[in-house]
């Protein structure tokens, strides 16, 4: 077929006959051919769940808006094309869940217009052209129903949309309609869609395929060993496997299902589990072992999966998730269609709000060495609210440092190359892989029509609590690692900054935390692998000793609110106050922190503040408070303590100190070792007490 965005007449006649030709020939004869892989196919959502309708098919008629909104002049006009960018297109407009024939099949009602440029449906054609094999695609689209018309569009990495080609059953009452289509326009975005238009008749797109020729050494299908670390979530676990169990389409693409089970409360307890276990057979297998946290138990089911050598992939999945289990097929067909090998990361869309996509990629800002989507891109996107069609960022191709293991996919080659998981029990050991591979020449993809929805952890402070000591060790040994800059560029500076700004809000057991993460980051890393059955208990352990770690259920569990004086002025605490405001306060804060606690402080709170308000510069003009915790069940009772002030800033600033000073020998022992802490071998010596255990039983 042609592209044109006004076919001819004579273009027009001629695409109708070839129309009518394969509408002739048995529906999906395409596929016999040999050296002919489907990439993709319409799908409509399990259990018709009206929740997520967004991400599969759209009833709006959305407005591209290339040319409105520019990312660029003052923070201001940022501001505002941010917020514009960000207003709803939604008319409120929406589909009946009768409308879903079935899991490939959709009606669109006469009269109406029904687009698949959705997220599940369009075609990610930019990561196609980039990263794969494939150079032209084949849409093969069955609809019934007089005066049905597929029009097919593709757009621009600036969110343009132009009308590739469209065909009509016209007076027949089935069509089969098939459009060659080249992946040359994509260098930097864009995708491929199709409109539906129902005529006299309803239309029922009975299916639509995207397809490509592949090399005969591509024909094959490869398969995964899917590894999920649970702790304590049986019921939730179980669901998981359940799910990956009964997909018929998806089981030839699953050799293995681990089930790395690490808590006391046990996935093969829950009332799922037989009937998960009747739908994969032998194809689960749950591996018992203590608790390692993520990276120990992921590390695992790359072992077992390394050690077994007959998956092509290992598929790391996190056990609180709802997977599509068409994303596992799609991402397994991308990867074994990648020029080179490629890890291929699925999306995470939120659990409790199921169309709010958490981000369309991330990468590490090398500077300042943080996880974060990119300047050019928006997290917590709603696509129920904005969908692709009318967000002009969506159309340009992210290209990632790394994927969270809610959803991953690694080559078994990767890991044979590369090593295992870093042993860092939570938080970095997704991210640190992904530079790993990268430095080794393996990127990373983050694809589009691949994704699970997953409990949020924005709804989380995951700063404060035990994982501030995870966080703080394992970001620092990721740069050590892998910042190209001396000394870790702005790391060591920030960093010591963030602690400032804890303890002038009298987070006392975070600091310490931090302080601790530190001196185990100058231990070096031998540590790593001795620290993991342990760490955990012992940051507990600390954490209690202090009162701003202490939670409460039950707010009468503290004394009321009392002090001698009102607050000046009357200044509530939920005022935001400016730029030169919070430098003042940055300025001052610490001074403050050196004179005594007010008389009342020790034992009444100051004020109670909520934590979406509960900001370090609010903190700060306090000596307590009752602040309660983003997760909404309890709350913690904050008191200033100047002798514990001085002593912590003290040890904070030595530490900082050391890293600065020890930085380049520190890097290159780490270095060094990288490749003896991943390995098989040294894994097998921490899972040992565990598969002896095993053997033994």
């Amino acid at each position: 077929m042609t592209e044109s965005t006004q076919p001819t007449a004579k273009k027009t006649a001629a695409r109708r006959r070839t129309t009518k030709k394969a509408a002739a020939s048995a529906p999906g004869a395409h596929r016999a051919e040999t050296n002919r892989r489907v990439l993709q196919r319409q799908i409509m959502p399990i259990d018709r769940d009206f929740d997520v309708f967004a991400l599969y098919v759209d009833p709006e008629e959305a407005h591209l808006d290339a040319d409105r909104y520019e990312i660029g002049g003052s923070r201001a006009a940022k501001d505002l094309n941010n917020a514009a960018i960000r207003q709803s297109t939604s008319t409120g407009k929406g589909l009946h869940p009768d409308q879903i024939e079935s899991r490939t099949a959709l009606r669109v009602r006469s009269g109406e217009r029904l687009s698949l440029g959705t997220y599940f449906n369009a075609f990610p054609a930019s990561y196609w052209r980039r990263y794969s094999v494939v150079s032209d695609v084949r849409l093969t689209v069955e609809v019934s129903g007089r005066g049905a018309t597929v029009i097919v569009y593709r757009s621009l990495a600036n969110g343009r949309a132009q009308r590739v080609d469209s065909a009509s059953t016209g007076a027949e009452a089935k069509g089969t309609f098939v459009f060659e289509l080249s992946l040359k326009p994509f260098v930097d975005g864009g995708w491929y869609w199709y409109d539906v238009v129902a005529g006299d008749d309803d239309a029922v797109v009975e299916s639509a395929e995207w397809s490509a020729e592949v090399p005969d050494d591509r024909l094959e299908h490869g398969t995964a060993d899917v590894a999920i670390t649970t702790m304590n979530r049986p019921d939730f676990c179980a669901q998981l496997i359940g799910q990956l169990g009964r997909d018929e389409l998806l089981k030839p693409y699953l050799d293995t299902v681990f089930v790395m089970e690490q808590g006391t409360q046990k996935v093969v307890d829950s009332s799922f589990y037989g009937e998960a276990q009747a739908a994969l057979g032998d194809k689960l297998r749950v591996v018992e072992q203590g608790n390692l946290g993520g990276s120990g138990g992921y590390a695992r089911g790359q072992l077992e999966s390394l050690r077994k050598g007959t998956a092509t992939y290992a598929l790391m999945m996190d056990d609180d998730v709802v997977c599509e289990p068409e994303g596992i097929i799609r991402a397994v067909t991308f990867g074994d269609l990648a020029r080179r090998p490629t890890i291929v990361g699925g999306h995470m869309f939120s659990l409790y709000n199921k169309s709010e996509l958490h981000s369309f990629g991330e990468i590490v800002q090398p500077w300042r060495f943080w996880w974060m989507t990119p300047q050019d891109g928006y997290s917590r996107w709603d696509l129920s609210a904005r969908n692709i069609r009318s967000a002009r960022w969506l159309h340009k191709r992210v290209d990632v440092d790394f994927n969270g293991w809610f959803m991953c996919l690694i080559p078994r080659e990767v890991i044979d190359r590369i090593g295992l998981s870093l042993p860092l029990f939570i938080k970095w050991d997704d991210a640190e892989y992904g530079l790993r591979a990268k430095d080794a020449g393996f990127p990373t993809v983050t694809f589009p029509g691949a994704a699970v929805w997953h409990v949020p952890w924005t709804d989380k402070n995951d700063a404060l609590d035990w994982q501030a000591y995870f966080h703080v060790r394992n970001r620092f040994v990721a740069a050590l690692l892998h910042s190209p800059y001396p000394r870790g560029g702005k790391l060591i500076r920030e960093d010591f900054s963030y602690s400032i700004a804890h303890l002038v809000s009298m987070q006392y057991s975070t600091v310490e935390l931090r302080n601790l993460a530190l001196e185990d980051v100058l231990a070096g890393a031998q540590a790593l692998h001795a620290q993991l059955p342990t760490r955990l208990a012992e940051v507990n352990a600390l954490r209690k000793r202090f009162t701003d770690a202490q939670l409460e259920a039950d707010r009468e569990a503290f004394p009321e609110i009392r002090r001698k004086k009102p607050p000046r002025k009357g200044r509530d605490v939920i005022e935001i106050p400016g730029r030169v405001s919070r430098l003042v306060t940055a300025g001052l804060a610490p001074i403050r922190q050196l004179r005594p606690a007010r008389e009342l402080s020790a034992s009444f709170p100051e004020v109670e503040i909520r934590a979406m308000d509960a900001k370090w510069y609010r903190l700060a003009s306090y000596d307590s408070a009752i602040v309660s915790m983003n997760d909404g069940t309890s709350a913690a009772f904050y008191k200033r303590d100047t002798a514990r002030f001085r002593e912590l800033v003290k040890r904070t600033a030595e530490l900082h100190q050391r890293l600065v000073r020890e930085w380049p020998q520190l890097a290159e022992a780490y270095r060094a070792a990288l490749s003896d802490v991943t390995s098989p071998e040294r894994w097998e010596e921490t899972f040992r007490p565990w598969t002896e255990e095993s053997a033994e039983g």
